[in-house]
């Protein structure tokens, strides 16, 4: 009988190390993955993949500054949506959208000049697909890009800041601190929003729908997305190679993790981009089912 019992404790003890191993190595794989891509995109990549339910993290550069671009649109949305539950906005409000208020790439607003869309809409319009007017009219009702980051730091975040309106916050000069965030940064702001702190129940769920609903995304870690999870995502691009996303990622029967890749300062045309986030998005959700196993999910 004990031989019996250290045997199984031997097996035990093998398969533990075995685990151990192939979580150190999978964890490796993603941070191969990462430099490779640095490397072959001759870019500044930020990348953070945070289990924040246990402080779990892998992390690339995630405390360097990177262009916003896009990836703001979210947590405009959550300033909105923290006004709506302050009673001082209601989604359903009408914004009337003028000629002279369009600017490049709003294929929802382009199509109701001389109209008006409700709060809500312009949300839905400016995180499903980018709507640039829409973002800038949504700006507006928090008192501009500076009323973004007064939002920011109230909510905790003294780092992401928002200078300028769209589209000139897409320049992404290089050293050039306006319209930045860090990837550790981004995600500790959104994961305050999507977990009820910032907003009421009600308002973080429509959030996390709106970034569901994501149009823009299906080719990057949606791609590699296993059956039963479920993304909420934003991407943004800009100058100088800028190219970015936050996500999150539930898992059935288990908690959130929280994405970001940012890649920067690249002559990579958009679609080598696009490939980069991909295959780092695959090793990030390959890292959380290693993950889930080890935490015993």
């Amino acid at each position: 009988m004990f031989s019996f019992h250290r045997q199984i404790r031997h097996a035990v003890s093998a398969l533990a190390c075995v685990a151990l191993l192939s979580t150190q190595a999978l964890a490796s794989d993603l941070a191969e993955t990462i430099r490779s891509w640095e490397t072959a995109l001759d870019a500044r990549l930020g990348v953070l993949l945070i289990h924040p339910a246990t402080g779990w993290e892998i992390a690339h550069s995630a405390d360097d500054r990177f262009p916003l671009n896009s990836t703001f649109k979210p947590l405009l949305c959550a300033a909105i949506l923290s006004q709506v539950d302050q009673g001082t906005e209601d989604l359903t409000a009408r914004v009337e959208i003028r000629r002279k208020d369009l600017v490049s790439h709003s294929p929802v607003t382009e199509r109701y000049i001389g109209t008006t869309r409700s709060l809500a809409q312009l949300c839905e319009a400016t995180i499903t697909r980018s709507d640039n007017t829409a973002a800038n009219l949504l700006l507006e009702r928090i008192g501009g890009p500076e009323g973004f980051t007064e939002f920011m730091q109230i909510s905790g975040d003294l780092i992401t800041r928002l200078d300028r309106w769209e589209t000139g916050l897409n320049s992404a000069t290089p050293d050039d601190h306006r319209d930045t965030t860090t990837p550790r940064s981004v995600l500790s702001t959104l994961h305050v929003a999507l977990s009820g702190t910032m907003l009421s129940g009600p308002s973080s769920a429509q959030l996390a729908d709106w970034m569901q609903r994501d149009q823009l995304a299906d080719d990057l870690i949606r791609a590699h997305l296993p059956e039963g999870w479920t993304i909420g995502d934003k991407t943004g691009a800009g100058g100088h190679g800028s190219r970015g996303i936050i996500a999150f990622l539930r898992v059935p029967q288990g908690s959130e993790y929280l994405a970001a890749i940012y890649i920067t300062e690249t002559d990579a045309n958009f679609a080598r981009r696009n490939q980069a986030i991909s295959d780092i998005g695959r090793a990030m959700v390959a890292e959380i089912r290693l993950h889930r196993g080890s935490a015993g999910e």
